[in-house]
Parts: structure tokens; sequence; C-alpha cells
């Protein structure tokens, strides 16, 4: 038994006369009923009554037509969905933090390009910004709100940073109980001039007085000279959450709290690629929102 013979029967089970379902089909009427009596034969049951009328459904015939049907609809929205993953095509260049980027967002697109194969994707994982309204991007993740542009915004999630050091580090080191006593330690952050967002000058914020002795623009520089155990940073917990050698320091006394902000351009807002890439996004940071708080 083969699909083939199934599409012929469910066929003449609508156009019961054989000439006019043959003419349907393209097909010669006794090539036809010899194929439907082979069907016959091999499914061991009476599927038609053959009559003046034409080829009328026995009680057999019908409950399978019932069944046929249902693995035609099935075949169709297959084909459907077929169509519309090789009709959406394009590029969508996404601008985000290096962190989230490389973290949370890069991994995401390894299921996502195979189910979408016309889409190219730039995923432009920098310690800066692209501007979407500049249009040096389609969509990007933000630490701040825009207050202007013509812009969809949606925030994403809250997040925590927290002062983090290697367990190797604070065995070699004395017992930091106060934040008095960070005076004493290399600290790791941001190189100041590099800055690109004030949300990122925490030691401002929660270490007054203290500066970074071992800086690097890039967030991933930072987390492995961290784990290394060359000092302690203050690091966003959906990063240090994957590496069992770094825990948190005075966790009760040192902790930051920022926001990610979904911003889209109008322009691209309703193209079908968009909403494609967008929900994925949302989706990836509804899915580790554990790891965020």
């Amino acid at each position: 038994m083969n699909w083939d013979d199934l599409r012929l029967f469910l066929t003449v089970s609508r156009q019961p006369k054989l000439e006019e379902a043959a003419l349907t089909l393209n097909q010669d009427a006794t090539t036809l009923s010899r194929r439907l009596r082979r069907l016959e034969h091999e499914l061991g049951l009476t599927l038609f009554e053959r009559t003046r009328r034409g080829h009328i459904l026995t009680p057999q015939g019908e409950a399978l037509s019932a069944q046929v049907e249902g693995m035609e609809a099935t075949a169709s929205a297959i084909e459907s969905q077929k169509t519309e993953t090789n009709s959406v095509a394009g590029r969508v260049r996404i601008g985000v933090t290096e962190g989230l980027g490389a973290t949370i967002i890069a991994p995401a697109f390894a299921g996502f390009v195979e189910t979408w194969p016309a889409l190219q994707i730039d995923l432009i994982a920098l310690s800066g910004f692209v501007s979407v309204p500049k249009r040096e991007a389609d969509m990007s993740i933000l630490l701040t709100r825009p207050r202007a542009g013509r812009l969809r915004i949606r925030k994403l999630t809250d997040y925590t940073l927290q002062l983090y050091a290697a367990r190797d580090y604070l065995k070699r080191h004395e017992t930091i109980e106060a934040v008095r006593d960070l005076g004493q330690h290399s600290l790791i952050g941001y190189v100041e001039d590099l800055i690109y967002s004030p949300q990122l000058r925490y030691f401002d914020e929660v270490l007054p007085g203290l500066a970074p002795r071992l800086c690097s623009p890039s967030i991933l520089s930072q987390a492995a000279m961290t784990r290394a155990g060359a000092g302690l940073c203050i690091l966003p917990k959906f990063i240090a959450s994957q590496y069992d050698e770094l825990i948190p320091v005075l966790a009760d006394q040192i902790s930051v709290s920022r926001s990610f902000w979904l911003t889209i351009h109008e322009d691209v807002y309703d193209f079908r690629r968009i909403r494609l890439v967008s929900d994925l996004l949302i989706s990836e940071i509804e899915r580790h929102q554990h790891d965020f708080v």
C-alpha cells in the first residue's frame, strides 16, 4: 500500500463516477479501477459498491476515508509549513551586549537556522552598541530604555550583578568580611575611558573610593581573569553562574540590578523575519530567567 493509491481512493470517494475521477487524476478509468481493486485486495476490505450511480463507499470504505482524510490534512499542513519556511528569507542584524550575546543569545540560533534555512543572521555582540535609529541594526538589546526615535521597545528582563571571585583566589587570600577589606585585593573592571554606558559604572555605585586594577572593555575577558584567580570582579549572574569555580563575595552587601531592553526599528517591525527573530530572543530570555536574578 502506498500514499498514491490512498489518494486515488480518496478522489473516487468524492467523485463516485469513475470516468470523472479518472479525468481529475489524469488517468485511464480502467487503470484506476484496477488500482482500486488492488488496494481492496491488499487491505482485505471491500471499499466500494459498484453501482449505476458510480463507486459508493461501503461502511469499511467510509471508515478508511475518514482516516485518509486525516492523513491528507497532515500532509497539507507539512507542505504549508515547508512553503512558509522557504518563503521567509533575508538578513536580520542584531546588536547585543557582549556578555548576553555570547552566553545566552548565540547558542539559541543553532536550532533556529535549521528551521528557517533562508534567513541570514548578523549577531553583533560587542563591548558597545550598534545604533537602531541610525539603521546600523534591525534590532538591539540595550541597557537603558531609549527616549527618542521611531522605535518599538520592550523590556526583556531585569538582571543581577554581584562581586565574584574564584575559589582558588579566596583560598590564597585573607577572608573578606566587609567592603572595607576589598582595598587589600585586586579588583577587575572596565577601562574607564572605554565605558560605553553609565550603567556599567558599578564601582562608583557599590564600591565608592575603589577602582579596578585589572581592566578590560570586554566582560568576557574580565570573567576569564576572575576565573583564573587574578582578582575580584562584578559580574552578571547569568555569566558567573556558568562557572563552578566562581562564587559570590559579600552577597548580602554588594548587589547591582540592571535591565535589558529590546529595541526594534519601526520600519522593519512588522516584517516576518524580524518577528521570528524577536520572538526567539524573547523566548530565550524567558527560558533562562532563573539565571538573571
